[in-house]
């Protein structure tokens, strides 16, 4: 293990230890937990950049031809008036 020192904000510590209280665990406990959590965060966001960096849109134009052009089945389809934010190619 390593110990880690850091300043955190008064109100930070006071929720840490609030939820520690809750949960029946210790502060050490609750802060492993929420910085492995956001790491694990940082972690997916750089791979899926790296992953989308790798992308090739004729190959995706080229697999979504195969795709049949049929309507949704009931229960998928857009709500009235939905507007895509992505532009159109």
């Amino acid at each position: 293990m390593t110990t880690i020192e850091a300043q955190v904000p008064d109100y930070l510590a006071r929720l840490a230890r609030e939820v520690a209280a809750k949960e029946n665990v210790s502060v050490d406990q609750i802060v492993a937990l929420a910085l492995a959590s956001q790491v694990s965060a940082w972690h997916v966001r750089d791979d899926m950049a790296t992953r989308a960096a790798r992308g090739n849109m004729a190959d995706f134009d080229r697999i979504m031809a195969g795709v049949p052009d049929v309507p949704p089945q009931p229960g998928d389809e857009l709500p009235p008036g939905y507007v895509s934010p992505l532009p159109r190619r």
